[in-house]
């Protein structure tokens, strides 16, 4: 069985799956040279940081920020930063709807956007944020 560690990340990918289902969805992946015409997302496994310890049972409580990769393409009538935008709105509603990843954690939350262009001369106008979604949970064993 994978660890907990590794089912959140599973599930927070899963959950911008669901949240952005027409996007091309990747894992520790560089961003691209070109963006798919319905987005990209890309969820990296992210640093679980310090973690607090609590005794009787020993358990390590993690607060791990989980950084996603968000990009939009201009369409024909809609600019990059508007597709963006509904891109991290549907994020928010998602993480909003599931704070506990179906029981995994203890609480999900997300951090305010930071936004950049991502247009390479000749390229189609696009926009990139990158979002972090920080899981809070614990587990009786840190590498399990």
């Amino acid at each position: 069985m994978p660890s907990k560690r590794e089912r959140v990340i599973q599930a927070v990918t899963d959950l911008l799956k669901g949240a952005l289902p027409k996007a091309s969805h990747f894992r520790n992946e560089v961003k691209p040279e070109a963006i798919p015409a319905n987005g990209f997302v890309n969820v990296d496994d992210g640093d679980p940081g310090e973690p607090e310890v609590t005794l009787n049972p020993t358990t390590w409580i993690y607060e791990h920020s989980i950084p996603v990769d968000v990009a939009a393409l201009k369409s024909r009538t809609v600019s990059a930063e508007l597709r963006l935008d509904a891109m991290l709105q549907a994020i928010g509603a998602a993480v909003a709807a599931d704070r506990t990843l179906g029981g995994l954690c203890d609480y999900l939350m997300v951090q305010a956007a930071t936004t950049e262009p991502l247009t390479a001369e000749g390229a189609a106008v696009s926009r990139l944020a990158l979002v972090e979604i920080v899981a809070v949970y614990g587990t009786t064993d840190p590498l399990n």
